[in-house]
C-alpha cells in the first residue's frame, strides 16, 4: 500500500539504553531475511527451473520410486528431455486453466467484493458490535474477527479501527480494541464458521497436491473438509482472544486519556435505511438458503448424492455456486436498498473492481500451477513424499507429533512468506502426499496448515497491515514504536497456536470428522 511509505520509521533502539533491544534485533533479522526473498512470482519461477533441472538429473540417474502399499514403481521424468518439452508445450495453458483454486477463488471474490463495496459487510460488523454490553465487548470483537477471512484482507483494514471506536464509546481503552481486533483477525485468520475465497484457495491446492498418489482416488475433497474444525475453533479462539484482550492487554495499557489528535468519536448507530437494508437482505438470504436446503435435505432431493447420501453429494461438491448465489443476492439486495447500487452498470463496476485486485494473484497462480503440475508429471512429488514420510518415521515423528512439527515449520515460514497461497503451494505438494503415506488425510494436513499459516502472521514485519495498525496506534499514542506494537500483539501468538493445536488434537484423538465426510485418516 503506497500510503504506508509515508510512515515515519519506528525507532529501533531501547528508550532506556539507546541500544537495540533483543526484540528489535529479532525483528530486524526477520525483516532482512524477508526482504531478501524474491517476489512470490519470481520465487515460483525459480522453483520451476530448479525442479526442471533436478527432475532431468534424476531421470539421467535412472531414479525411480515404489509407492508404498502398491506394486507400482514410478520413474522420474525430466523436463529437459523430449518428453518434457512435449508435455510442457501441450499442457502449459491446461495446467493453468484447470488449476482448481482459480475458478472458485475468482467466483467468490466477485460476489464477496460486491457485498464489501456496497457496505454490507461493514454494516453487519457495526450492527453486531454497536449494542454489545461493555463486559462482553472483547469477546464479541474476537468472535467477529475469527470470521473475518470471509472479507479477505479487507478485514485487517476495517475491523481494528472500528473495534477501537466501539471500545471508546463503551468507556474502554480504544487501543485494546485496535490491537485486539487486529490480533484476532490475523492470528485466527483461517478459522471461522463463515466460508470465503480462502477456503476455496486452500482446497484447490489440496486437491492438486493429493492427486499425485493413487490413494487420492475416491477421496471427496470439497470446500467444507475443514468446516467442523474451523467452526469449533472460531468459538474457542473467540473466548481465548476476548480473555487476552480484557484480562491481559487492556490492563497493561493503563488508564485511558483522550489525546488531541486521535479519531473523533463516531455515531455507530445504523441509519433507518441501513437497518432496512439488513432486514431485507436477511430475509432474502434466508429464503434462498431455505430453497437450497429443500433441494438437499428431503429424501430423493436432486442435490443428494448417489443412493440418497448426504456425503458425498452435489450439494457439497457444488458449495461454491451455492455461496455465489447467497453473496450475490445479499450484495444486490443491500446495495439497491441503501442506494449504493442504482443499476446494472453499478453492479458490473463493483464486480469488476473486485476482480482487478486479483491480478497479482492470477500471475502467481499461473506460475504455481506449472510448478505443482511438474511435481505431479515428473513424479518428483511422489519421490519427495515417500522420502519425507520415511524420514519422519525414522526419527520417530509420527501421528500427531508429525502434525505438531509441521505446524511449527509452517509458523516459522509464515514469518517470511506471508502469502497463504504461496506458502501452501510450496509446502502442500510435499507434505500432503507425505502425510497420506503415513495414513493421514489431506483434510488433516490442510487443517494443520491453517494453524501455522495464521498464528505468527500477526508479529512479522513482513505483514504490511502491521504498519497500517502502527499508524492508527500513533493517533492514540504518538510515540508508539513498532517494537511496542509487536510486543503487545505477541501475547496472542502462543495461546492461539497452543489452543488451536489442542482443538486439532481433540479431533485427532477422538477421530472426529474435520468436515462433512472428511476424516482424520485415509479410508
Amino acid at each position: 500500500m503506497s500510503s504506508l511509505t509515508d510512515l515515519p520509521a519506528p525507532d529501533s533502539k531501547s528508550p532506556e539504553t539507546g541500544r537495540p533491544s533483543g526484540l528489535d534485533r529479532v525483528l530486524s533479522l526477520i525483516e532482512r531475511v524477508g526482504n531478501a526473498l524474491p517476489n512470490p512470482i519470481v520465487l515460483f519461477a525459480g522453483l520451476f527451473l530448479l525442479l526442471a533441472a533436478v527432475s532431468t538429473g534424476l531421470e539421467l540417474g535412472g531414479v525411480s520410486v515404489k509407492v508404498p502399499g502398491t506394486d507400482e514403481t514410478k520413474h522420474i521424468t525430466g523436463l529437459f528431455s523430449g518428453d518434457g518439452v512435449r508435455w510442457l508445450v501441450e499442457n502449459l495453458i491446461v495446467n493453468f486453466a484447470t488449476f482448481p483454486p482459480i475458478g472458485a477463488v475468482l467466483v467468490l471474490i466477485m460476489v464477496v467484493g460486491l457485498a464489501e463495496k456496497t457496505g454490507l459487510l461493514e454494516t453487519v460488523m457495526r450492527a453486531t458490535l454497536a449494542r454489545v454490553p461493555r463486559p462482553v465487548l472483547p469477546y464479541a470483537v474476537a468472535l467477529i474477527a475469527s470470521q473475518a477471512h470471509m472479507m479477505s484482507d479487507v478485514a485487517a483494514i476495517v475491523l481494528p479501527p472500528l473495534a477501537a471506536l466501539v471500545f471508546k464509546s463503551a468507556g474502554r481503552h480504544p487501543v485494546a480494541g485496535l490491537i485486539g481486533g487486529f490480533a484476532c483477525v490475523t492470528a485466527g485468520y483461517a478459522a471461522g464458521f463463515t466460508i470465503g475465497s480462502l477456503d476455496a484457495l486452500y482446497v484447490g491446492i489440496t486437491q492438486q497436491a493429493a492427486s499425485v498418489l493413487p490413494a487420492a482416488e475416491g477421496l471427496d475433497i470439497h470446500l467444507l473438509i475443514n468446516y467442523f474444525f474451523t467452526a469449533a475453533s472460531s468459538v474457542v479462539l473467540a473466548a481465548v482472544g476476548g480473555f487476552l484482550i480484557s484480562r491481559v492487554l487492556e490492563p497493561r495499557l493503563g488508564t485511558y486519556e483522550a489525546g488531541a489528535d486521535e479519531p473523533e468519536q463516531q455515531d455507530l448507530t445504523l441509519t433507518p435505511v441501513q437497518r432496512r437494508g439488513l432486514l431485507y437482505t436477511g430475509l432474502v438470504v434466508l429464503a434462498y438458503l431455505g430453497g437450497v436446503l429443500a433441494l438437499w435435505l428431503p429424501a430423493g432431493a436432486p442435490l443428494r448424492g448417489e443412493g440418497g447420501a448426504f456425503v458425498p453429494s452435489p450439494f457439497l461438491s457444488g458449495i461454491v455456486p451455492v455461496l455465489f448465489g447467497a453473496f450475490l443476492l445479499a450484495g444486490l439486495t443491500y446495495g439497491f436498498t441503501v442506494k449504493k447500487l442504482t443499476g446494472a452498470e453499478d453492479v458490473a463496476t463493483a464486480v469488476t473492481e473486485s476482480v482487478k485486485t486479483m491480478s497479482g494473484y492470477l500471475v502467481m497462480m499461473f506460475v504455481a500451477a506449472q510448478v505443482i503440475a511438474l511435481f505431479t508429471w515428473s513424479n518428483v512429488g511422489v519421490l519427495l513424499a515417500v522420502k519425507g514420510a520415511a524420514l519422519f518415521e525414522s526419527m520417530g515423528v509420527t501421528g500427531f507429533w508429525a502434525i505438531i512439527v509441521f505446524v511449527l515449520l509452517v509458523s516459522c515460514l509464515n514469518l517470511f512468506i506471508l502469502s497463504g497461497s504461496a506458502l501452501w503451494s510450496l509446502v502442500g505438494p510435499v507434505f500432503i502426499p507425505a502425510f497420506m503415506l503415513m495414513g493421514m488425510s489431506p483434510a488433516l494436513t490442510q487443517a494443520a496448515f491453517r494453524i501455522g499459516d495464521s498464528a505468527t502472521g500477526v508479529i512479522t514485519p513482513m505483514n504490511p497491515y502491521l504498519f497500517l495498525i502502527l499508524a492508527m496506534l500513533r493517533q492514540y499514542e504518538p510515540d508508539a514504536r513498532l517494537g511496542t506494537l509487536i510486543s503487545r500483539l505477541a501475547i496472542f501468538v502462543v495461546p492461539f497456536m497452543a489452543i488451536w493445536l489442542a482443538i486439532l488434537g481433540i479431533f485427532y484423538g477422538f477421530d472426529l470428522p474435520l468436515g462433512p465426510g472428511a476424516h482424520i485418516g485415509l479410508p
